[in-house]
């Protein structure tokens, strides 16, 4: 492996059992980002230059024909006609934050949710140019596709998108890209742990803020979850656990929703007592994915490598 690929070691240890206190604003227990996935719009699509419509995560039986599959489009435009506003307005009632993980083309093809972003004071992570798998990009392509992204984002919301985070998974190259872009306080292409940390990449500190599948919508889908009641169940479950452990060592909660799925009004319902639930609790933040990052920056700098 290459110098600059160090960063693609495994590490098994992590914080082990005495993580750091991450010293949460106003000595909260717990962290909890909501991370709306905004890809409608930026789904692989026909129309767009695919051979065939894009399906995933969405609730029609795969028909193997190919082509333009107009039921798909539908449900994709489903999210961002009505799923996303019922979200907001959940949010807003509560005066909750969260972040966009936003498609940079799905952005540009709805002036009224970039407003609303605006309005809001949500963050943009960047969620790629289209929401398509990064791992099978050449290194020359992802390239291409990162500096487009920033270049959209930038464009549609007036402030140039903190963060990246692939659809499912990074490819090999997709941290170095990264940082080699310059300007992103953080990526969240991880799944390892409850806290950030600092990986040193292309010689220069880099923050990452790890993501998480597990309390997310995506159930809905592969069959882990059939009702809103489930969904609320499990968020509840691991918010409680996470907030039992915050009175001697603090975390983070990500949670993880696609207005296609969730934005439906029984699976929301889930949503809303879940959002009930973390605002009968104290010493809770909700807060922003940039906020996150900033604390952490500001908290537990980066350590100086030889």
């Amino acid at each position: 492996m290459s110098s600059q690929d160090a960063h693609l070691t495994r590490d098994f240890i992590g914080y082990g059992p005495t993580p750091p206190d991450p010293k949460w604003p106003n000595g909260a227990r717990l962290a909890l980002n909501i991370g709306i996935a905004y890809e409608e719009g930026g789904e692989l699509s026909v129309p767009d230059g695919a051979k065939s419509s894009e399906i995933g995560l969405t609730d029609g039986a795969p028909t193997g024909f190919g082509g333009r599959d107009l039921a798909a489009e539908s449900m994709f435009e489903y999210g961002s006609r009505v799923g996303i506003w019922r979200v907001l307005r959940m949010l807003r009632e509560r005066k909750f934050t969260s972040t966009f993980y936003a498609c940079a083309l799905a952005l540009e093809r709805n002036p009224l949710v970039c407003a609303a972003i605006k309005e809001g004071d949500f963050d943009v992570c960047a969620h790629g140019w289209q929401w398509e798998l990064h791992h099978g990009l050449t290194e020359e392509e992802e390239r291409d596709r990162i500096r487009r992204t920033v270049a959209s984002i930038t464009k549609t919301i007036g402030v140039r998108p903190a963060g990246w985070l692939c659809r499912y998974g990074p490819g090999l190259n997709t941290r170095r890209l990264v940082v080699e872009e310059g300007g992103f306080t953080y990526d969240s292409d991880s799944y390892n742990d409850d806290l950030p940390f600092w990986v040193k990449v292309l010689g220069k500190q880099h923050l990452v803020v790890p993501y998480g599948l597990i309390n997310n919508d995506v159930k809905f889908i592969r069959g882990s979850l059939a009702t809103g009641e489930d969904f609320y169940t499990y968020l509840r479950d691991a918010f409680d656990i996470l907030y039992g452990e915050g009175a001697t060592h603090p975390k983070m909660m990500s949670v993880g929703i696609h207005m296609r799925l969730v934005g439906q009004a029984g699976r929301a319902r889930g949503l809303e007592k879940f959002l009930d639930h973390v605002a009968a609790h104290k010493d809770v933040w909700v807060c922003r994915r940039i906020d996150v990052a900033q604390h952490w920056i500001k908290t537990h700098p980066a350590p100086q490598w030889g």
